[in-house]
């Protein structure tokens, strides 16, 4: 398939927004024509899709209530559906792997990886696993190691919530879990206490997972760090990447080092984060400090987007946009897309800023060359050309739907 794609403000590898054409073949970019001065963000741009290093907000596709599964392929269908909806080109499930049975076991990872082999040509996007495996999932290594080894994994992160919930034994707290796992409240508090006794068994299983990945190739994530020492000692293990670190001083000593410093699109859009109260920093004074690589949509996929464009616009970021699609995409190794450039993956996203600082609304979303219409704007202006090529412009959308 040819795509023209015509735009009044394309986003340049340099940084620039500019007027000018995209041509797209076979999945590929093909040529890149702009001119004439650079423009300011607004109104309708053509920019690279974003690549999303850490986002489980499909956790609420496949459990919509603590306790109530969907089946698995149509919880992934509907995510598809809502990333390449966000112009999320690229995702990076976040499976969480952990001593839990239910949502964040080793089962349902194993059939979210069966479910995605099945589906993937059918899907518009280009899914990818991020597996967030806790420390005190002992007795799932052998089968962390498997996925690793079989290049089934595209990052791993290292998470240790077990202290923060073996300290909180409060019915309120338990509940939640419990029900997400299957289980009564009793029996996860039997779960908890027979990990407690086993905690100096994590080592061993920390250091099994990250040489596994290092073989593998795979990078590898250290979560929530919380003082600069905890991010040298992650760090010294393998962790190339800071996934969420929660205090400035592990902000800093990440950036410090040149290590990826991860951190929340939803921290930006609510102006600090929903664990505040436990310490941790607003996502967006790290971002114009230049603290931070890379934002991910974490719990929820629409804040990508507009978390950047409130950066570009309001707080004049100018590489905001590169947080969300070069930055990561480099982080993990993707060479080959990220940014609007001959021979790069065909991954766009055209969108309409508006007139708000961050009310953004994707009007198309192309991946790997194949063209989505979101907005009845597009599909009005629909029509066919004689010629192969279909034009995909910013005040008419014609594409194949």
């Amino acid at each position: 398939m040819t795509l023209e794609i015509v735009s009044d403000r394309i986003l340049t590898p340099d940084g620039h927004l500019r007027a000018g054409r995209v041509l797209v073949e076979d999945g590929r970019i093909e040529a890149v024509d702009v001119d004439g001065p650079a423009k300011p963000p607004g109104g309708r741009m053509l920019l690279p899709g974003m690549v999303d290093l850490h986002g489980d907000a499909f956790e609420h596709q496949l459990m919509p209530r603590p306790g109530v599964g969907i089946p698995v392929e149509i919880a992934l269908a509907d995510t598809d559906r809502q990333l390449a909806a966000n112009g999320i080109t690229t995702p990076f499930l976040s499976l969480t792997c952990s001593w839990e049975s239910g949502l964040r076991s080793a089962d349902t990872v194993n059939r979210m990886l069966d479910a995605l082999d099945r589906m993937r040509e059918r899907l518009a996007v280009d899914h990818r696993i991020h597996l967030r495996f806790e420390t005190m999932a002992l007795d799932t290594v052998p089968t962390a190691v498997g996925w690793i080894e079989s290049r089934r994994i595209d990052l791993v992160s290292i998470n240790d919530h077990f202290p923060g919930l073996n300290a909180n034994r409060e019915r309120a707290a338990i509940e939640p879990l419990a029900k997400r796992s299957g289980m009564d409240p009793e029996s996860y508090h039997g779960l908890l206490d027979g990990l407690a006794e086993r905690r100096d068994e994590m080592h061993d299983t920390v250091a099994a997972i990250i040489a596994t990945a290092e073989r593998a190739g795979v990078p590898v994530a250290s979560h929530d760090d919380r003082t600069a020492e905890e991010r040298r000692a992650n760090r010294a293990l393998g962790c190339t990447l800071a996934d969420f670190p929660i205090t400035e001083a592990a902000i800093r000593e990440a950036h410090a080092t040149g290590d990826t410093v991860i951190l929340g699109a939803p921290n930006v859009l609510r102006g600090g984060s929903h664990m505040a109260r436990k310490g941790a920093i607003a996502a967006a004074g790290m971002v114009e400090a230049g603290l931070c690589t890379v934002l991910a949509s974490d719990y929820f996929y629409p804040a990508l987007a507009p978390a950047a464009m409130r950066l570009w616009r309001d707080h004049g970021v100018a590489d905001a946009w590169a947080l969300v699609s070069s930055s990561p995409a480099a982080a993990v190794g993707l060479a080959d897309r990220g940014v609007i450039a001959p021979g790069m993956r065909a991954d766009l996203v055209l969108v309409d800023a508006g007139e708000a600082g961050f009310a953004v609304r994707t009007l198309a979303t192309v991946a790997g060359g194949h063209a989505i219409v979101h907005h009845r704007d597009g599909a009005e202006a629909f029509s066919e050309y004689p010629s192969p090529v279909q034009r995909l412009a910013t005040d008419a959308i014609k594409v194949p739907l």
